[in-house]
């Protein structure tokens, strides 16, 4: 019986090629390596800090192989478990022993998630315009790279800033670097008078072929979201992202009942017991947990298991503030499962992929994780080494009266 190999060697990298990224980079006495993305958009030092101090000791030493042991132990052995920054943790060490166990394999890791169910895996990006007919140029864009489902988002009448969304000429930017968040003002029922007419407009420019999705960014009680799906049934929507904050899932009880307008959520869900309720009580249609928030692909296979026995499906959070990593792990989940339904896709600042060179490709609406052994990306060090660290951070959200609300 051969020796089995063992994790010599943990580093942690902290880049940004026009957005903030941290990598974790694992590597074996074989001289194997393992690359995890352990971003958390606004908290990057705050994971890297955890990777460093806390679970790079603890990995030397064990055999990499033995992934589902390692997440098990990484997990359980803090009694302060899950949050975001310790499962976006968990997520990039289980990343890297994937990445590490199909480079030793010689096969891509879907094959070794048991092959592909789908040929290749529908995407999702993002149309924004300040108005309707910026709007609409912004979908004609998005359909002429060929894209066949655009999530759509307009800016507010009487607002001088609306998260997500652009000014003309303004290059898409939700994480403002500074040292610490913007503050914009938010109106929520100016959001419920425009919405709906913005929304039809994009669905007769678009005709009924393609796929439609709105997001809302938490912003709505449980009634407002109803009345926003009641107003938006007819439009035949993909999807309605985060009607209201995920704290209460309660709340999705009222939502449900009184609109059938598909509802996506979870993307800051970081386990599955997070997702459990919704789940179970079919409170949702499209989970959207993300590949390296929900701890990895071993834990995301869990949330997509339990989505599939009640009929629904998956859809994780993919924007630019994750990395090519992370999106080519999610692929991987994406086509070797069943219940996968669709992949946000920002796409990427040009050196952003000099930076993250990567196996999986884009083409016609549709991305393929590609065949190469492992996750299929390789970090170029130096180059990632020249663009150090910026605070950024997303917005912060008042009302007209001063008051926080959810963004």
């Amino acid at each position: 019986m051969s020796k089995p190999d063992r994790i010599s060697a943990v580093d942690v990298l902290v880049t940004s090629p026009t957005r903030n990224y941290v990598t974790l980079k694992i590597t074996t006495e074989q001289g194997l390596i393992g690359w995890g993305d352990a971003t958390l958009n606004g908290r990057e030092l705050a994971v890297a800090g955890y990777l460093r101090e806390h679970l790079a000791p603890l990995l030397i030493g064990r055999d990499p192989a033995r992934i589902e042991d390692t997440w098990q132990y990484l997990y359980r052995g803090a009694y302060w478990r899950r949050g975001p920054v310790t499962m976006t943790s968990v997520g990039a060490v289980d990343l890297a022993l994937w990445d590490i166990k199909g480079k030793a394999a010689g096969l891509p890791v879907h094959q070794l998630l048991g092959g592909p169910v789908r040929d290749r895996i529908l995407s999702y990006t993002h149309a924004t315009g300040w108005d309707v007919p910026q709007l609409l140029d912004s979908l004609d864009a998005r359909l002429a790279e060929g894209f066949r489902a655009v999530r759509a988002q307009t800016g507010v009448p009487g607002l001088d800033v609306v998260y997500g969304v652009p000014k003309a000429g303004a290059a898409y930017e939700p994480a403002g670097r500074a040292a610490v968040p913007a503050e914009e003002v938010w109106d929520t029922e100016a959001y419920l008078r425009h919405a709906p007419g913005a929304l039809a407009a994009a669905r007769s420019h678009l005709g009924p072929e393609i796929a439609l999705l709105h997001d809302t960014h938490h912003r709505l009680t449980p009634n407002e979201a109803a009345r926003l799906g009641r107003s938006l049934e007819d439009l035949d929507l993909f999807w309605l992202e985060d009607v209201t904050p995920a704290e209460n899932q309660e709340v999705l009880r009222t939502v449900r009942a009184r609109t059938t307008v598909p509802l996506a959520i979870g993307e800051v869900f970081n386990t599955v017991w997070e997702c459990q309720r919704l789940i179970t009580e079919q409170l949702i249609d499209y989970v959207r947990c993300c590949v390296t928030h929900a701890g990895g692909i071993s834990h995301l296979r869990r949330i997509a298991a339990l989505a599939e026995l009640w009929q629904i499906k998956l859809g994780p959070h993919g924007p630019s503030d994750v990395s090519p990593v992370a999106l080519a792990a999610s692929l991987h989940v994406g086509l070797a499962t069943p219940n996968f339904a669709i992949q946000e896709y920002m796409g990427y600042d040009p050196l952003v992929h000099e930076v993250f060179r990567h196996a999986w490709t884009y083409e016609d609406g549709h991305l393929h994780p590609g065949d190469a052994p492992g996750l299929g990306v390789e970090v170029d060090e130096e180059l990632a080494a020249r663009h150090p660290y910026q605070p950024a951070y997303l917005p912060v959200a008042r009302r007209r009266d001063g008051s926080l609300t959810d963004w």
